[in-house]
């Protein structure tokens, strides 16, 4: 892959089927494993993992803290790199990339929100926000992506003035305002109380409906799978279920 300029990755052409309607899959994953050494030992984090996430869709993963959530999504961010297998972001294949080409494809495609907001204390959030759209290529602005999370009455507000929630919506804003085209959520309501998290799942909701940008959301949460088009369960480095949502449950509807 060639060091980016702006331009998005080719789409991959193979359709995938669904009850009779064609998906693309922008990320396939192919009997990935990765290996930690502990000593004298060696511990499987993943088996030989098979998932696809195609266009659009919200997929939410399931499991126990040590299922191997974190570290797939990890790998599938670009941050870590498999023991082997594939990983294949439309037609290229991420563990054939350097360095610098996994920096732009974290840069340009991927946008990430974690447990903990990670926001600088001395910037406001329009200032948060504005450290990636700086370094990007036809970003949103930052007023535009704080609006898009219900926040367009906090732009000069620092971290310290906003709540838990606002501080985490203000996370997502950022990972959205570079267009990502895949946006991995690690854990998002983790350290938030269930009324906070609702409102923060139906940020995450909106902007997934609102463009179209490819979800993942890893949880140990099993009400949250409602909101989502698929849910995948993990065990031991494992996917032992995935099934298919009929529909996609408010979050107001869920029942916590």
């Amino acid at each position: 892959m060639e060091p980016e300029s702006g331009s998005r990755a080719e789409q991959d052409t193979t359709n995938y089927m669904s009850e009779g309607a064609a998906k693309q899959a922008i990320l396939k994953v192919r009997d990935l494993c990765k290996n930690y050494p502990m000593g004298e030992i060696t511990v499987q984090a993943l088996k030989h993992v098979d998932l696809d996430l195609y266009e659009a869709e919200m997929t939410v993963l399931l499991g126990a803290s040590g299922s191997g959530k974190s570290t797939l999504l990890n790998i599938i961010g670009g941050l870590d790199v498999a023991s082997s297998g594939t990983v294949m972001y439309r037609d290229e294949d991420l563990s054939r990339f350097s360095d610098r080409e996994l920096t732009n494809y974290r840069r340009y495609h991927v946008g990430f929100v974690f447990q903990f907001y990670n926001l600088i204390s001395s910037l406001t959030a329009r200032e948060n926000v504005a450290l990636v759209t700086d370094i990007c290529n036809d970003p949103m602005s930052p007023a535009e992506a704080l609006d898009l999370v219900g926040l367009k009455d906090r732009l000069d507000h620092f971290p310290s003035q906003l709540s838990g929630g606002e501080q985490q919506r203000v996370a997502i804003a950022r990972a959205i305002a570079k267009r990502p085209q895949v946006l991995l959520c690690d854990e998002p309501t983790g350290a938030l109380d269930v009324n906070t998290g609702k409102l923060v799942l139906q940020v995450l909701d909106h902007v997934n409906r609102e463009t179209n940008t490819t979800t993942a959301i890893i949880t140990h949460n099993a009400a949250i799978g409602k909101m989502g088009d698929v849910v995948v369960r993990m065990s031991s480095g494992e996917i032992i279920e995935r099934v298919e949502n009929e529909t996609r449950m408010d979050v107001e509807d869920i029942e916590w």
